[in-house]
């Protein structure tokens, strides 16, 4: 019976680890006036991770201005910077990948 509560216990914890990251990183886009706005990280100076899910942390961006990554900026200054929202974003990694 130890391996289910093992299991159990390990099932908790990564549960609860994930909604407190998601509750963590959520509020920071959107605190004190602030957005993500895609394709203007500079290598290396990306806030978080990418749309495409290769990586989880911030400062890991591989290609400058890669519009799956985001810096957080103040808002209503991202299309002035050069930058573009999430769906936008998605629209154009979509159509990248068609070829």
């Amino acid at each position: 019976m130890k391996v289910i509560d093992m299991n159990q216990k390990l099932l908790f914890s990564a549960a609860l680890a994930a909604a407190l990251a998601g509750a963590m990183s959520a509020p920071l886009a959107h605190a004190g006036g602030k957005e993500k706005c895609y394709g203007i990280s500079p290598v290396g100076g990306n806030d978080c991770a990418n749309l495409a899910g290769t990586h989880s942390c911030a400062g890991q961006s591989k290609v400058a201005n890669d519009p799956g990554e985001y810096k957080i900026v103040e808002k209503g200054t991202c299309e002035d910077l050069g930058g573009f929202d999430k769906e936008t974003a998605l629209k154009i990694i979509a159509e990248k990948s068609k070829g």
